[in-house]
């Protein structure tokens, strides 16, 4: 306007006289000094030009109010294009989009509204903004959002003007959002590779150090070492007294040599099938309590082999109760008492009940692995051809060749149980 009101409603009065009840300085500069946009923050401009050039004069961030080139006194920073240098002269599809006649950089005469920016009209604020006005709303931001607009809007001179001020909108948007889409994202892209790389490094520095100290990399679930024969031998397994098995049997695979150079005893190991106790752990028990030299290998005097195939000496057999009971019967003896084991010497086999030796005894209690011993030693005993004897004296060790499965006690002595032939070895 003449008088030097922005064209959207703001009054500027270059004498500094008070503009609702805000005083300015000589200059236009409002009385609390550095002009602030709508949410009370000062303006930071950074580097790339990406809100133009400065106006007015040097080292001050606006000009005089009401002056040509002046933003809204909203003190809110106008955006500006990248503006094409004096060599490079205006582009050409901007001066395809107006009448050859007119010459849309050419600067204005200072008494029209926004002479020296002609695309100050489309990139004016909101003019309800009471930002340094007085007003302060219930937020206590400096905005009052229902104060009504002062001062009129200049309208557009003709259809032309109108024109032009869409086309340059459209231009200055254009513009703005291919610069700050650029800008995003380049520093989108330079962030994500930046984390990604941070990331990767990271986990490679972890990996690098759980495998630096010296522990496997971990493959799946975490592996547990197998329970070594004493633990296996130390344990009970559950198996019924009265169980009557299949009367099936299979040999348990592998060799293992005799050991020592006395008189060498072949045998084979079979497993009554369904049982559901582990074959290989009972020929491991066999092969090393026979071989033991406080058993009947003492002092060179016997040594075993185990065979898969051929004919053996003797075939020492794990069996249920049911199976123990028939085979012993062929050779006229009763199992069944007790539920107990037996050489039955009319066959082959040596019947090794699967109850004993799941289960034990009460008169080794918990000590099931020197059970398991006295079992095989005492029914190998018998193929040797030793029979049963006893203790003689109170306290001392029972003989292998006592039925300690059925006492250890005898004619008032106590005996203590012993698994070995020659125990003091």
């Amino acid at each position: 306007m003449p008088d030097g009101t922005p064209a959207h409603g703001f009054p500027r009065f270059p004498d500094g006289t008070p503009v609702q009840g805000v005083p300015r300085l000589p200059d236009g500069t409002p009385a609390r000094g550095t002009p602030r946009a709508r949410g009370g923050h000062p303006e930071q401009r950074e580097p790339g030009g990406g809100w133009g050039e400065l106006r007015g004069r040097a080292g001050v961030a606006y000009g005089a109010p009401g002056g040509a080139g002046a933003p809204p006194a909203t003190g809110v920073p106008v955006p500006r294009p990248r503006r094409a240098s004096p060599s490079e002269g205006p582009r050409q599809e901007y001066l395809e989009a107006f009448d050859a006649d007119v010459d849309v950089f050419a600067p204005r005469t200072s008494g029209t509204a926004h002479a020296a920016d002609p695309y100050a009209s489309v990139t004016d604020w909101d003019t309800r903004s009471g930002a340094g006005n007085g007003v302060v709303d219930d937020a206590g931001t400096g905005v009052d959002d229902d104060a009504p607009p002062t001062g009129e809007p200049v309208a557009a001179k003709g259809g032309r003007g109108r024109t032009f001020s869409g086309i340059a909108a459209a231009a200055v948007v254009t513009v703005l959002a291919v610069v700050v889409a650029g800008q995003v994202a380049m520093g989108r892209d330079d962030g994500d590779v930046q984390a990604q790389s941070a990331a990767d490094q990271a986990r490679g520095d972890r990996d690098a150090a759980s495998r630096g100290d010296g522990r496997p990399t971990p493959s799946g679930s975490p592996s547990v070492a197998p329970p070594t024969y004493e633990q296996q031998m130390g344990r009970t397994y559950a198996l019924s007294a009265t169980l009557k098995g299949s009367g099936e049997f299979e040999a348990i695979p592998g060799v293992d040599k005799a050991p020592g150079r006395g008189q060498k005893f072949s045998y084979r190991v079979d497993v009554e099938k369904g049982l559901g106790l582990d074959g290989e752990l009972f020929a491991e028990a066999v092969q090393k309590t026979l071989n033991d030299d406080r058993s009947w290998a003492h002092n060179g005097a016997y040594t075993f082999e185990r065979i898969y195939s051929g004919k053996p000496d003797f075939v020492i057999t794990l069996a249920s109760p049911g199976t123990t009971a028939d085979w012993c019967a062929k050779s006229g003896l009763d199992t069944t008492v007790d539920n107990v084991s037996c050489d039955s010497a009319a066959t082959e086999r040596v019947m090794i009940n699967a109850y004993r030796w799941a289960q034990g005894s009460e008169t080794y209690g918990d000590r099931i692995h020197e059970y398991r011993q006295m079992l095989i030693n005492h029914e190998v005993g018998h193929r040797l051809g030793n029979p049963h004897v006893t203790c003689d004296k109170d306290g001392e060790l029972a003989p292998v060749m006592q039925q300690q499965t059925k006492f250890l006690d005898h004619d008032g002595i106590h005996c203590r149980p012993n698994p070995w032939a020659y125990p003091g070895s």
